[in-house]
């Protein structure tokens, strides 16, 4: 095993390597194409779901039972 070695990447950058890695992996691999398009097809559907349910039947008080489930005032 390597000693105490890591790599700190945080925010706009990790985001950048993150989008970077997926254009690879979808050029590199033909069905990974497939997978990844469903995958964010889906994503978008369920998205627009909770969209327009919260857009049109909002969470109000009296629909939480318990508000304060510590006990904490």
């Amino acid at each position: 095993m390597l000693p105490g070695m890591s790599i700190s990447v945080k925010g706009t950058t990790g985001l950048i390597i993150a989008a970077a890695i997926i254009v690879a992996v979808l050029i590199a691999f033909p069905a990974y194409r497939v997978f990844f398009a469903i995958s964010v097809g889906i994503g978008v559907i369920v998205a627009g779901i909770l969209y327009l349910r919260n857009k049109y039947r909002p969470i109000t008080d009296k629909d939480v039972d318990n508000k304060r489930p510590l006990g904490l005032s």
